[in-house]
């Protein structure tokens, strides 16, 4: 039995028998498992390469550091700009394969369409990333780290097209059932990436030492690289090749263009309303001192590792909400959300306990010095965690929410929640804790928990809704 035949046994097989009622809530269970597994293990690799290029800038000093990381603000705007049309091809051939289960036409005009999504994007967003100096020096960053930034984000520019493409393949294969090879490709895009800086950054094998700009052209080759990864996997690949996605490539289908932009853009927007309220945030807490900016980075990025897990099932969540929607089977669909839901709410609330006992052994791993300034520092970062590990569960729903609605095709109104919950609730809340009421750090943190806890709400009823009629 091949591994799409095992990702459809529920929505093929119809209505099960079981013996006991529990039984459909087990296979469904199992088989959202077995794709979010290597989803969520995706997303921390990817992590992973943006940590192994922070370790090596590190070691140029904080100038190059932080010109890399006001560079890859701007790259991450456009890169969200992308990410959208990307997003939806797994849902949309969820869809299709719930339907049909050899839908194999479909498929291919799905993806065709998701490539020439990529053709139609990419040179807008490129040409905006080599205009990041004077972006930046009209944001009135200073005019050093703008120059080093402007060096950075040229070289990301190359390989926008390629971190896109690879997103989409990535989609493309887990939503056909094989979402292990991403997980491999990733892997070794980590060691390329490695690879690549040791070389280009510092000088290193007869390369010559390009600094900040080494680091970009590494990344950019490394984006390079996963795409290629990710393609030759998929020629090569049985359950895979057989779509054949590039045959006929320059053939339009025009509603599938159309689909994928219609249902892209608002995924991109939802995206990125949220994370522009954290960008945000953390320009509100560097006006409360140097040791609130080190705690709240540091609590950031615990939450933003943790965060991978509810975000690998509800990626999961998308394509089995999408198997069960293309198949009208509406049971299916409430099953595919509700366990999706329940599994990261245990995940995330075990993280969530970890956070709340052993936040100073965490903060301590971030700050090792024992100066007045870095004690100050860890005992904001554990007040910090603990506030993040109460709206943990809320940070999972509502991911995990987005995504299940996303499988229904339903993109417009979880944008408009989203922006509310983040905009008219959540950042509102920050600045009125946080500066009102002289809260600092705390407040700015109890604002955004706030804010995700009403984009959870929102998710869930919107899903509810949605999956009763």
């Amino acid at each position: 039995m091949t591994d799409l035949t095992d990702h459809l046994t529920l929505q093929a097989a119809g209505p099960p028998r079981p013996a006991h009622r529990l039984a459909p809530w087990i296979a469904e269970a199992r088989a959202l498992g077995k794709l979010a597994l290597p989803l969520a293990a995706t997303q921390l690799a990817q992590m992973a390469v943006l940590t192994t290029d922070i370790i090596m800038l590190g070691r140029l000093g904080r100038t190059a550091l932080a010109s890399a990381a006001i560079g890859n603000t701007v790259f991450y705007f456009a890169w969200l700009i992308g990410i959208g049309p990307m997003s939806a091809l797994a849902p949309m051939i969820a869809q299709a394969l719930g339907a049909r289960a050899h839908a194999v036409g479909e498929v291919r005009r799905i993806v065709r369409m998701g490539l020439w999504a990529i053709l139609l994007l990419a040179p807008p967003l490129m040409t905006f990333l080599l205009f990041a100096r004077p972006i930046l020096l009209a944001a009135h960053q200073e005019p050093m780290l703008a120059r080093g930034a402007g060096q950075f984000v040229a070289m990301l520019a190359i390989g926008l097209p390629f971190s896109l493409t690879y997103q989409g393949l990535r989609n493309v294969a887990s939503a056909l059932g094989h979402a292990r090879p991403a997980l491999a490709v990733m892997g070794a895009t980590i060691l390329f990436n490695i690879l690549g800086g040791y070389t280009l950054i510092f000088g290193h094998f007869g390369a010559p030492q390009l600094g900040i700009v080494g680091a970009g052209l590494a990344t950019s080759a490394s984006m390079i690289f996963s795409a290629l990864a990710m393609a030759t996997i998929i020629r090569f690949t049985p359950g895979l090749h057989r779509y054949r996605i590039l045959r006929r490539f320059h053939r339009p289908a025009w509603k599938k263009l159309q689909e994928t932009f219609r249902l892209g853009a608002p995924i991109g927007v939802t995206i990125l309303f949220e994370a522009m309220m954290f960008n945000v945030m953390t320009l509100v807490m560097g006006t409360f001192g140097a040791e609130a900016l080190a705690a709240h980075q540091v609590a950031l990025n615990v939450a933003s590792i943790t965060f991978m897990g509810p975000q690998g099932i509800g990626m999961a969540a998308a394509i089995r909400v999408g198997l069960a929607a293309g198949a009208e089977d509406y049971p299916g669909v409430r099953r595919a959300g509700y366990t999706a839901m329940a599994a990261a709410a245990v995940l995330i609330g075990v993280c969530g306990l970890a956070m709340a006992l052993f936040g100073v052994n965490i903060a301590e791993l971030y700050i090792s010095g024992r100066t007045a300034q870095d004690l100050a520092a860890i005992a904001l970062a554990v007040s910090f965690l603990r506030v993040a590990a109460a709206f943990q569960i809320g940070d999972a729903l509502q991911v995990v929410g987005a995504m299940a609605l996303r499988g229904m095709k339903d993109a417009r109104a979880p944008m408009l929640m989203a922006g509310a919950s983040y905009w008219l609730a959540g950042a509102p809340m920050c600045i009125f804790l946080g500066v009102g009421l002289h809260m600092g750090g705390l407040g700015v943190w109890l604002g955004l928990g706030f804010g995700l806890t009403v984009a959870a709400v929102c998710m869930v009823l919107r899903f509810r809704h949605l999956s009763r009629e």
